[in-house]
This record gives C-alpha cells, structure tokens and sequence, in this order.
C-alpha cells in the first residue's frame, strides 16, 4: 500500500469537488427535488433524488443529477408518460432553465439549469424488483440499495475507480462506451472494500467472472450462470434482482482494457493512468505510410448521423457496419473485410470505415456445380448458367462454368447497393433510421476525400489514429 498511497491521496484532491461546487450543487439538487415534489403531488406520484449525488461519489466534471418521479402502478402508461412530461417541464422552467425531450424506455425531460444537467424520469413505484414494469422501476431499489449497503467511508475509493475508468475511456454503460457503469464501479468497492483490493481482484479476473453480493447462487450453480449469461465478460449479479447481469453492458475490450492498467498500476504505480492520453489527428503522411505498411485499401461510407439519443444511433451504426461487411462477402463477390470500425460525432457526420483485404477480383469467376450423378441438380445447374464465359466443363466428376463477375471492386458493389431506395434498403437489411439517411450516402475510398473528412472533423482523424494504432490488451 505504501507505493499507491501518496498517488491516489493526491488524485483524490484533485477528483473530489470543491466545497462550494458541492453546495452548489446539493442546494440545486435540493431545490429541485422539493418543486419536483410539490408538482408530483399533483398527480398522486413522489419524487426521489436519484444517481452519484446521493451517495456523495460524483465527479467534479459531472455536473448532474436525476430526479425519479414514481406513479402508481394501476397508472395506465400513457398517462405516465404525459403526466411526466409536464412534471418535468415544469420543474426546470421554474428553474429558469432550457429544456428538451429524451426518449429511453419512456420519455422524459432533460434540463440544463446553472451548468448543471437534470433528467426528471418518470417510473412505476413498484412494490418489489419482481413487479417491474420497464428497466427504469429499477432505479429506485438501486438508489435505496446503496445508501444502505455503502458506507460514506468509502465514497473516494469509489471515485477513484470511476476517474481510473474514465481517464481509460471505458467509463459508462451508454451504448457507444460499453464500459462500466457508475452503479457496477460503486458495487465493485463494496464487494472488495477499497480501490486497490478492487484493481487486485480485476487482475485476476477472466471472462465470465461471477460476483454475488448477495449470494444468491452457489458457486456450483456458475457454469449454468455463465450459459445464462453466454457472451458477457463480466456477470455481476444485481443484488436486488438476481435475475440480472448489472454487467451486461461491460464488452469484452472494456473488461480486458480495465485488467491490463489493474495490473499496470499495481506494479508500477503511476498517476498517468489516472489521466485521459491526448490524441493528435492523424496526418496525411501517416495515413499513406499506413496503408503503405498494410497493403490494404479503405472504403468509407459517409452520412449524416439520423437526429436520436445516442444510446439508439450507436447500435444502429455497428449493425450497418455488419451489414455492408456482409454485403461485400457474399460468396457471389467473395470481396474481404480485413477489419472495420464506426465513427460518428452524433451531430453532422457518421462513418462506417471498411479496411479491405481483398478489394479487387479478377473478371472471370470460377462457379463449381453439383456431381455429374446428381441429374435433377445437375439439370438445375446447367440451365442456371445456361449462357457462362466458358463452359460447363467437368472437374474430378462436378460440373464446372466461369462465369463474368458484376463488380470487380468493393466500391462498385457497395455504390450499387446503397443507390436503392429506402425500402429496398430496409429489405437488404439495412437498419431502419439509417436506411432513411440514403440521400445522404457518400462512399470515399481516395486520400484526398478521407483527409477532407479529417480536417472537417479532428474527432474523425483521432479515431483513424486509433484504429491504426490499435492498443494491446496483453
């Protein structure tokens, strides 16, 4: 312990808010919740503070809070829904502040006041976790769960790991992070009792690692946990629902990503790991000595992002991403994806980067058929290319034609695919919301067009350094 001390005293300093920032925002928290309430009443519903500021472990730099307001279950949910709507809006206009409509599971009233960002979220007060009726009567229960379960003690050990997780860019359970929640960093102190006992414990995590705060399960019963859970890195079994993974959001590069700086810290204790690294745009040179170096080609696909909350678009862009990989790999093409990625500023631009292994294939294309004994297939297949470049032939007893591709580039068939109208593309597989952003669909696969579309958007030229630079896991 001698070794970490006196580093994360000092990061402490500098992530604990100031005294006046703190009252700052516990009088706005507080104000707020009692003009939430007296409207609430209204309506025969209550209002609770919600999220870190209860527990005292928010971040300087997290000027927020949310305000639950819980209905009666017999509420028919449109009701909810309108009800909570004007509960919200009127709790920020009081509050002299601007206000927008968010959708989640319901919709609900965002509202920046004084700096400072307040969602009001309506939900069903239910009498027990078994009762929910949507993800957000959860809410409640973990709120009430952790002022009783964390002690006030260990309020900077949980800061610690939320900053630690933060500066690693694997902090949040939002859609586009896929990290770790402020709920699973504060579940995480009070399994192990402090920060470093925490790191000492994720190091010897391995994927599929099983935490129990209530003991729910024995450790016999695992294995079926993990079928259960199939696919998730981490299975942290949320103690007021054991039926759910408070993990679930944690992808596999996050769970790997917070293992490596665990054992990184722990041996060599650095406050450098306590801080974001700084990215610079990629350059021109670097772009061209890269593909240079790889022997690869890049085919963009540009568009303007569709207007919608994050946690919906995120999705939506890594399934389009899968699914131009697949067009291009229909074993018609037989082009190949080397790797991809998905780049968007959620505001004006949006960018599905495909790096190819195989861009180009030769004209003639090599189609092998059905044995010479298979008559009925045989018949199918010799009146299917009835017409090929060369052939039928026979080969070890099949049938054989070459036939002329379509497309001899990537491009061309992606050009071609994207060029349908929206319900075509909705049919190909193409996800709805982009599918409606067609008209905006531009394809780059020149230096020129991605250097222009860098020096557009420097958030754009870090990523292409990123997924050039790719970080070790190990």
């Amino acid at each position: 312990m001698k070794n970490y001390q006196k580093i994360l005293d000092d990061i402490l300093k500098d992530i604990t808010p100031k005294k006046g920032e703190k009252e700052r925002l516990e009088n706005l928290s507080k104000k707020a919740l009692g003009i939430a309430r007296i409207e609430a009443s209204r309506y025969g519903a209550k209002a609770i503070l919600a999220g870190s500021i209860t527990r005292d472990t928010w971040l300087p730099d997290k000027n927020e809070f949310d305000i639950f307001v819980l209905f009666p279950e017999s509420l028919p949910l449109k009701k909810l829904e309108e009800y909570g709507l004007k509960i919200g809006k009127s709790v920020i206009k009081k509050l002299k502040g601007k206000y927008r409509i968010e959708y989640a599971q319901h919709p609900y009233v965002s509202g920046l006041v004084d700096r400072t960002d307040i969602d009001i979220v309506p939900c069903y007060e239910v009498t027990s976790p078994d009762r929910l009726k949507s993800a957000v009567d959860r809410t409640p229960f973990h709120v009430k769960y952790i002022e009783q379960k964390l002690p006030l003690k260990l309020s900077g050990d949980v800061r610690l790991l939320k900053h630690f997780c933060k500066a690693n860019e694997i902090y949040g359970a939002d859609a586009k992070t896929e990290g770790f929640s402020g709920y699973v960093c504060e579940l995480l102190i009070l399994k192990y009792g402090s920060f470093v006992d925490a790191l000492k414990a994720v190091e010897r995590w391995n994927p599929g690692e099983v935490i129990d705060l209530e003991n729910f399960y024995s450790k016999d019963v695992y294995r079926d946990l993990r079928r259960k859970f199939n696919g998730e890195a981490l299975i942290l079994i949320d103690p007021i629902d054991k039926d759910r993974n408070a993990g679930a959001a944690v992808s596999a590069r996050s769970f790997y990503i917070l293992k490596k700086i665990a054992g990184e810290f722990l041996k060599r204790p650095n406050e450098k790991l306590f801080f974001e690294k700084e990215y610079k745009s990629i350059t021109e040179h670097e772009l061209i000595t890269y593909q240079m170096n790889r022997r690869t080609e890049l085919i963009l696909v540009k568009f303007k992002p569709p207007d919608m909350v994050p946690d919906i678009l995120w999705p939506q862009l890594r399934r389009f991403s899968d699914r131009l990989q697949s067009i291009l790999e229909e074993t018609r093409y037989e082009f190949k994806v080397l790797r991809k990625g998905e780049y968007t500023n959620e505001r004006d631009l949006a960018v599905v980067l495909l790096e190819m292994e195989v861009s180009k294939l030769p004209k003639i294309q090599k189609r092998i058929g059905p044995k010479i004994f298979d008559f009925d297939d045989s018949e199918r297949f010799l009146k299917k290319y009835s017409k090929p470049y060369n052939g039928p032939f026979i080969e070890k007893n099949y049938w054989v034609v070459e036939i002329k591709r379509k497309f001899l580039a990537g491009r061309d068939k992606l050009v071609d695919s994207l060029k349908k109208n929206v319900k075509n593309l909705k049919d190909k597989g193409i996800p709805n919301y982009i599918a409606e952003q067609n008209k905006t669909f531009e394809i780059i696969s020149d230096n020129e067009g991605i250097m222009k579309l860098v020096k557009k958007d420097s958030g754009f030229g870090v990523f292409l350094r990123k997924y050039f630079e790719k970080e070790s896991l190990i």
